[in-house]
């Protein structure tokens, strides 16, 4: 018998159970699997039927497998929302889920609240066998079943790694769980490659400074541009559209290099991939 209950740690964080609405994605809904791999849980939130916060204020994702076992992903604080036109559309949204714009039903504006913060990706409930009901009211019993620890991811290897900006943002403000990425990040030099998945242009970088690829790669989750002129007009003029980059390693450096041999292997990889001519780069 279970003896903590969900709606206990609501109470702790001064939340008010009647108030709050529990939301259960799935992945193995196809639409949802596509918006988590991209980091878009929040945007896939966002987009309910009118009405569907009536009564509530918060909302409590949880994320769950083919079990009817969820964990606990983020709160929200319920802001208000709109009508879900064709502008609403979050940038780099899967199609399948883009199409369901109509301006019929409502985009909600939710705002990210921390109060179980250190508890996101760790604590899970037992959702029930009602598992077909995926959002309920907070007042509903859910066992608490654990409290996982931090996992650490392992490296997946240089030549492997090809991530969105959603993935790259994970890891460069986790440096806990991705202790082992951080470490090969920041111990090379490199020459690397962004590609605007939008359009297909490119942009060839270097990292020699302080902190390696890792140092470099963090001032993109930073800024979204890394102060580079043409990727700084393209987030200008659609501010959403850093989503849509994927960042991978064309070479890796060994940091006796000097700036300029680094400088050099990058405006070799420029020439070959065309990307002034094509790209984003400028010189």
């Amino acid at each position: 018998m279970a003896i903590l209950y969900f709606s206990d740690v609501l109470r702790k964080v001064g939340l008010d159970p009647a108030r709050v609405k529990l939301i259960r994605h799935s992945l193995r809904d196809k639409g949802f699997k596509k918006c988590y791999d991209e980091n878009l849980v929040y945007e896939y939130t966002c987009h309910q039927k009118n009405n569907f916060s009536k009564g509530y204020d918060y909302w409590v994702v949880f994320v769950s497998d083919s079990s009817t076992f969820a964990k606990l992903h983020s709160i929200y604080h319920v802001c208000g929302s709109v009508p879900d036109t064709e502008d609403r559309i979050p940038q780099g949204l899967p199609a399948s889920e883009a199409k369901g714009y109509s301006g019929q039903n409502a985009f909600y504006l939710l705002e990210v609240v921390d109060l179980l913060h250190e508890y996101e990706g760790k604590l899970i409930i037992d959702w029930g066998n009602s598992v077909l009901m995926w959002h309920q009211k907070g007042t509903t019993e859910k066992p608490i079943i654990s409290l996982q620890p931090d996992e650490k991811k392992v490296f997946s290897g240089y030549e492997d790694l090809i991530l969105t900006y959603g993935q790259l943002k994970e890891i460069v403000e986790n440096p806990s769980i991705y202790e082992a990425w951080h470490t090969a990040l920041s111990s090379v030099y490199a020459i690397y490659l962004i590609v605007d998945r939008e359009n297909g242009k490119q942009y060839v970088g270097s990292a020699y400074g302080e902190g390696g690829l890792l140092g470099r790669w963090s001032c993109y989750v930073k800024t979204h541009h890394g102060n580079n002129k043409l990727m700084k007009e393209v987030v200008c003029n659609y501010p959403d559209r850093y989503h849509n980059f994927q960042f991978s390693i064309l070479q890796i450096l060994p940091k006796t290099l000097t700036p300029e041999e680094v400088i050099n292997a990058e405006n070799r990889y420029k020439r070959k991939l065309l990307s002034i001519d094509f790209g984003m780069n400028d010189n």
